[in-house]
């Protein structure tokens, strides 16, 4: 039985090997193309090979059916909700390091170590530069009537704005909450869908005045996606905030597997992804904002203006994403 298991661990895991100790395995939902000169530049500083399996979803489920012949040393993700579920899983064990404490705020890292930020991305306001004057605005503002029929957005249950409605919870309680999510979904111009670009897209199409996305889509259209620009062109970026508090911010993050088989070299990866030349590196690469202060922002992504971050601790969000998901269904944001 424990060669058979060991067997389907390995077939899981295609070409990874279990143990070497000139090489780490970074399981990650991060497009691999994207990150792989920060891979490189990895092995280059520490003499460590980087083997990568990528994937859109279920590597958590994956690495809990591996179990302990799992290969995997490292989770390299976005979004607070997927590493939450690593740890729901049981796949994760704390990272235990100073180097991340000490770059690491305590509100962006798990209260029990499980998991750690290596990056923030903002969930703001994209707005019309021809319709749309102001160039500040609430959360709580987009429920004002005022907008009625002149917000575009993702699906509710998407974990971005899961993520955003569960801090809504955090902020002003669950029957707020509620009340503000029937607030905004009166003022959608359409019914949720598409992405964040195709929110853009709608806007410089005249269907909506403003859309709610993340940081780096604009920036990616404006500067990467010359057939996308043209949505760029017509948009601007509105840095919300929450009434007497800052900007909704979520996270690409990092966390040690429970059964990693080259945990030193896991731990040299983690501690490095913190290092000011993988900030800077990370920062330009994926369009977000560097984790360790004093590391300059991507210019584009700087040009928003000041981010103002909402101190909200990333666990406490995590907490709320179920009921977040219920008042999506309860209020029908998606129908």
């Amino acid at each position: 039985m424990r060669r058979l298991l060991s067997l389907t661990a390995l077939a899981l895991a295609g070409t990874l090997t279990v143990a070497n100790a000139n090489e780490v395995n970074v399981y990650t939902y991060r497009e691999a193309k994207l990150i792989q000169p920060l891979l490189d530049a990895f092995t280059k500083d520490t003499g460590v090979k980087v083997n990568v399996i990528s994937a859109s979803s279920g590597l958590e489920q994956r690495i809990k059916t591996e179990g302990d012949n799992s290969p995997a040393d490292v989770l390299l993700t976005v979004d607070i909700s997927r590493l939450e579920d690593a740890v729901q899983n049981g796949i994760t064990q704390a990272i235990n390091s100073k180097a991340i404490d000490t770059a690491v705020p305590a509100q962006y890292r798990d209260p029990e170590g499980h998991w750690a930020a290596v990056a923030l991305r903002a969930r703001i306001v994209y707005a019309s530069k021809q319709r749309v004057q102001q160039t500040a605005i609430t959360y709580e503002k987009l429920a004002d009537p005022k907008w009625k029929g002149k917000i575009c957005i993702r699906s509710g249950q998407h974990m971005y704005n899961n993520a955003l409605f569960a801090a809504m919870i955090v902020k002003h309680g669950e029957a707020k909450a509620e009340e503000w999510l029937k607030g905004l979904k009166a003022n959608l111009a359409q019914k949720p869908s598409g992405g964040d670009r195709e929110t853009a897209r709608d806007i410089a199409a005249g269907k909506c005045d403003l859309g709610i996305a993340n940081t780096y889509y604009w920036a990616l259209m404006n500067d990467m996606e010359t057939d996308k620009k043209p949505w760029a062109e017509a948009t601007k970026v509105v840095l919300p905030t929450f009434q007497g508090g800052g900007t909704h911010v979520n996270l690409s993050g990092v966390a040690l597997m429970k059964n990693s088989p080259n945990k030193a070299n896991a731990m040299k990866f983690i501690e490095w992804m913190v290092s000011a030349p993988a900030q800077q590196m990370h920062a330009n690469l994926t369009y977000e904002y560097p984790m360790l202060a004093g590391v300059p922002i991507n210019k584009t992504i700087a040009g928003y203006g000041e981010l103002k971050r909402e101190p909200m601790p990333l666990a406490q969000i995590a907490a709320n994403r179920k009921k977040a998901s219920a008042l999506v269904d309860k209020v029908g944001f998606d129908n």
